[in-house]
């Protein structure tokens, strides 16, 4: 068998949110190295003989660290051909598949990525969220909260400085941080919301302003896996409820006027 790696997003965690091509190679895996964020329906695609590797993180515990992966990656491309890397959202937005396919090249691995549904632009569209919208944000900012010194990133202090909508992803341990951040600038009237386990049936959303969100996630009890949005966009949202409670209506009525 050729060896070959193919790193794949799987999308921000509703299992429908996975794009052909990834279902395509999740099916033709040998072997499938998949992250704590990843849904693991999405596994059903495979073929009865693919092996499973959970390599993914919880809670501060590593069940591999990062070089561990890569090895694992190798080994297993070599003796038993195409390996599957399957990580939460896009593997190119904070998802390190660059550093893997970079490893895996090294020893003459054949490479492909399939693109993934990013967590940080679907995560605020379920909730109506608009990224950018005409006067209100013209741009936005996706930014890890956490960086590999286990600090909290600069470009926050930066963002919070421009009108741009922010997205910060593993950012709750910093919290308490942020919202310093964007005080000091005058912006704790600025809007907010925290998603937690966005796309999922188990959903927690806190909205509020940067000058009592600490309140609110301890009342709603918000933690990680989140998402931190902050702009006048949280504002500016959609409310999708009654829209998906009118289209069941609609759906049920018709089927009843079929039937």
């Amino acid at each position: 068998m050729t060896p070959r790696l193919t790193i794949v997003g799987a999308g921000p965690g509703d299992a429908d949110l996975i794009t052909l091509k990834a279902i395509k190679a999740i099916k033709s895996a040998n072997v499938i190295l998949y992250d704590a964020l990843v849904n693991v329906e999405l596994l059903k695609y495979a073929s009865p003989k693919t092996e499973f590797i959970f390599v993914g993180k919880r809670k501060g515990c590593y069940a591999y660290q990062q070089e561990q992966i890569n090895e694992l990656v190798v080994q297993r491309a070599l003796r038993f051909g195409h390996v599957v890397r399957l990580k939460g959202g896009d593997p190119f937005i904070f998802g390190r598949g660059a550093e893997e396919l970079d490893y895996a090249k090294e020893y003459a691995i054949e490479v492909a990525v399939v693109p993934g549904i990013s967590s940080s632009a679907a995560v605020p569209a379920y909730q109506g969220i608009p990224l950018t919208k005409r006067n209100a944000s013209e741009s936005f900012w996706v930014i890890t909260g956490t960086t590999k010194s286990h600090k909290i990133s600069g470009d926050i202090a930066l963002a919070a400085k421009s009108t741009a909508t922010v997205v910060i992803l593993m950012g709750m341990s910093k919290l308490s941080e942020i919202v310093q951040i964007f005080s000091n600038e005058g912006r704790s009237g600025t809007a907010i919301a925290i998603i937690q386990n966005g796309t999922r049936p188990n959903e927690n959303v806190g909205i509020g302003k940067i000058s009592n969100i600490e309140s609110i996630v301890e009342e709603k009890q918000l933690a990680n896996p989140a998402i931190i949005i902050i702009g006048e966009v949280v504002n500016q949202r959609v409310d999708l409820s009654n829209i998906y409670s009118q289209a069941d209506l609609a759906l049920a009525s018709s089927k009843k006027q079929v039937a």
